[in-house]
């Protein structure tokens, strides 16, 4: 998959079938989207093309009630890729675009910039300054520069529509299950391994051994909130060739002090709660990592002192490690019963 920002690149000369949207999260709708583009896009012989934007257009606008984020643009890339995206056009949303006109938005940037032949997107689709573009415009510019629209109904699971907003509610609920339900997959969130106070390697040294603690792998969440927020039950990928059993603090660690060098950021700091002797004197620094948040276990919590907070994270291991052997026991007999 190729990635491009902005939408003025010799490489991006050529037609394209195009999707446009903010796909936060590339949940099951947006999911369905691509695959009725990709059938399109092959039907007529064009790449795959989508367009997206960084940052969300209303966190441009109103900062403090912009939407939470469910994805960092790497996880939503990523995603895109999975689902059979051949080209992504990231646009930068700044002054320029957000002062565009609808017509100009088409004339410019769809036509002239993208070349567009065929353009497929939601019920729900606007565009332009003030938000004054909608299908019915876009349809009638299609007819008179040349180029196909349609636009997907709601995709429903269950009866409940899949949307970003409905994700958002469900991870801001703790509602794991359903958030993965609406996603098609657990929620995650992927990055670099960053360097910490390595404050967790001395925290509990005495239950775990010298220099072993309750040792965390760090990845940043560009974005400062975050859809979901608290301690959860993981998965991590990416360190051993299997997945990873942790606890992980998804936050802005409120028990710490001011000189963290972190603090103020989000961060998704996981425990991995058995790690691999053949990785002990690593701290996966630079890794790429996925951790998937399988579990709520609560919010986040500020603890009076380093002693509190030990405890605090002794209790979140245990309650983990009970989630897991309980997940391995309806698993077990699951599998019992279909051989039966």
């Amino acid at each position: 998959m190729r990635i491009f920002r902005g939408y003025q690149h010799r490489d991006l000369a050529g037609p394209c079938a195009l999707t446009i949207g903010n796909f936060d999260g590339v949940h099951r709708g947006h999911q369905a989207m691509l695959a009725l583009l990709r059938s399109e896009a092959a039907h007529r012989s064009l790449p795959v093309r989508v367009m997206t934007f960084e940052p969300h257009p209303r966190e441009y606008f109103a900062p403090d009630s912009a939407p939470a984020r469910i994805s960092t643009l790497r996880d939503k890339l990523t995603e895109l890729q999975r689902c059979g995206v051949d080209e992504v056009v990231v646009l930068p949303f700044r002054a320029g675009l957000a002062g565009l006109d609808a017509h100009r938005f088409i004339t410019d940037i769809l036509v002239a910039g993208l070349q567009v032949r065929y353009v497929l997107v939601g019920d729900d689709f606007r565009f332009g300054a003030r938000r004054a573009g909608d299908y019915a415009l876009l349809d009638a510019a299609g007819s008179h520069l040349g180029f196909d629209v349609a636009r997907m109904n709601s995709y429903e699971v269950h009866g409940l529509r899949v949307s970003s907003s409905a994700v958002r509610e469900a991870l801001a609920r703790g509602q794991m299950d359903l958030a993965a339900s609406l996603l098609g997959r657990p929620y995650a969130i992927s990055g670099h391994v960053v360097h910490g106070r390595k404050l967790g390697r001395q925290l509990g040294a005495g239950r775990l051994g010298a220099g072993r603690g309750f040792r965390t792998l760090n990845l940043r969440f560009a974005h400062r909130q975050p859809a979901a927020g608290g301690i959860f039950v993981v998965e991590v990928h990416g360190l051993a060739s299997q997945a990873l059993e942790g606890v992980a603090n998804l936050g802005v660690r409120p028990s710490l002090e001011a000189s963290d060098i972190n603090r103020g950021q989000v961060l998704l700091e996981t425990h991995v709660l058995n790690w691999p002797d053949a990785l002990a004197c690593e701290g996966g620094y630079g890794k790429i990592l996925r951790v998937d948040l399988l579990h709520k276990l609560h919010d986040e919590r500020k603890y009076q002192g380093l002693e509190a907070l030990t405890e605090g994270i002794a209790t979140d291991c245990e309650d983990a490690r009970a989630w897991f052997a309980s997940r391995h026991n309806r698993t077990h007999r699951q599998t019992t019963r279909d051989r039966i």
